[in-house]
């Protein structure tokens, strides 16, 4: 772990940093730029921090630090899709890996159970970050010479123009920086909210005029029926993620046959306006705790807010991807387990820790019901 004034001297690096740029935008910035700068500024953002920051020891836990079996139930399920696919090589690319334990998990069931595919499979990591590139190196050690690792989707298009393949990403899309919208009731339309710097700390701050990459969703949320738009409260939030869309529209372009698959916890466009979320789903966690200040001590808390499943959908589908499943992860994952038993494939052992695995992932009151699994395919 990281010595406590060593984090807290990054904290205040982070914090003058940021501040420079609010000085240089003229006193607001886009709470997607804050966000952008408090997760990912190199050696100082959340997400570079050299401390653990999943699992027992972190803030927060994900699927894949339940166990190994979100990754054999996946591996069996692209089993069954790359058998699918015409002779030539196969790729698997995982983007957002963080140490890379999922695709260890996936690639050892592929090994045990499907020799022959994994063979002609080669996984591929899409990852900016040259520090969580060495964790992922770290944990695929055994793997070297079957892995390739590329900073950005560009680089993978240019070194695999015709890939064919599965395309996955765990709760990554979650983690791009969003805007933050709010109803002004008495002016009848959504505004943006930036981040500003008074009397010693970050504070919220109207945008006088949008950023050019929210105009989109603000104009899309204007145009929702006048009735819903007359029951919201003032200042009523909503996160717009239009990275997220970005992102997933370039992904689909990468894959020229195969499968798209996320797993993150996300909303559709009306779920957003539910009355209970008038506070928006942008949240913070800490040490297992959520509820902190979005604004306070960037670089130390994480920053998280529910994706559009609309948005996602759409993105893809004007890429040329067929929508083949969107529905939650206890229902998709619930669905590979039967496919396991009809199949007569030999599966590992149910074992207490694997149930206990199971019932985690899919259990409403864990990860069944929240979290939700986009399936896009193209040939």
């Amino acid at each position: 772990m990281e010595d406590e004034p060593c984090v807290q001297e990054s904290v205040r690096q982070l914090e003058s940093l940021i501040r420079a740029e609010i000085a240089s935008a003229r006193g607001i910035l886009s709470f997607a730029r804050f966000m952008e700068l408090a997760l990912y500024a190199p050696d100082l953002g959340y997400y570079e921090r050299e401390e653990p920051i999943v699992g027992r020891a972190g803030d927060f836990y994900t699927s894949v630090s339940v166990g190994p079996l979100l990754g054999e139930l996946i591996g069996f399920r692209i089993a069954g899709w790359l058998e699918a696919l015409p002779e030539g090589p196969l790729h698997l690319v995982e983007a957002g890996a963080h140490t890379g334990k999922l695709s260890l998990d996936l690639l050892r069931h592929l090994r045990s159970h499907h020799p022959d595919l994994a063979d002609r499979v080669r996984l591929c990591l899409v990852e900016p970050s040259s520090r969580r590139q060495g964790w992922q190196r770290e944990t695929l050690r055994d793997l070297v010479g079957t892995v390739s690792w590329f900073t950005t989707l560009q680089d993978l298009h240019r070194s695999h123009p015709c890939l064919q393949g599965v395309l996955y990403a765990n709760e990554l899309l979650d983690a791009f920086p969003v805007h933050c919208a709010a109803w002004n009731r008495a002016r009848g339309r959504w505004g943006e909210l930036g981040v500003g710097w008074e009397n010693g700390r970050f504070v919220w701050v109207p945008l006088v005029e949008p950023s050019p990459t929210s105009r989109a969703g603000l104009q899309r949320l204007t145009e929702l029926p006048g009735e819903l738009l007359d029951l919201l409260p003032e200042g009523f939030r909503v996160e717009l993620a239009p990275a997220a869309a970005d992102w997933w529209r370039e992904a689909a372009g990468c894959v020229q046959g195969g499968w798209l698959v996320t797993l993150d916890y996300g909303l559709s466009d009306l779920e957003f306006l539910m009355p209970h979320r008038a506070a928006g789903t942008l949240r913070t966690y800490h040490q297992h705790r959520p509820g902190g200040d979005p604004l306070d001590q960037p670089g130390l808390q994480d920053l998280t807010a529910h994706i559009h499943w609309d948005d996602i959908r759409s993105a893809g589908e004007e890429a040329g991807l067929s929508t083949e499943t969107l529905t939650s992860q206890r229902q998709w994952l619930s669905g590979i387990l039967a496919a396991t038993v009809k199949s007569g494939e030999r599966f590992p052992e149910w074992d207490a820790s694997r149930v206990r695995q199971f019932q985690t992932l899919t259990h409403p009151e864990h990860l069944g019901q929240a979290f939700r699994v986009l399936v896009q395919s193209r040939g």
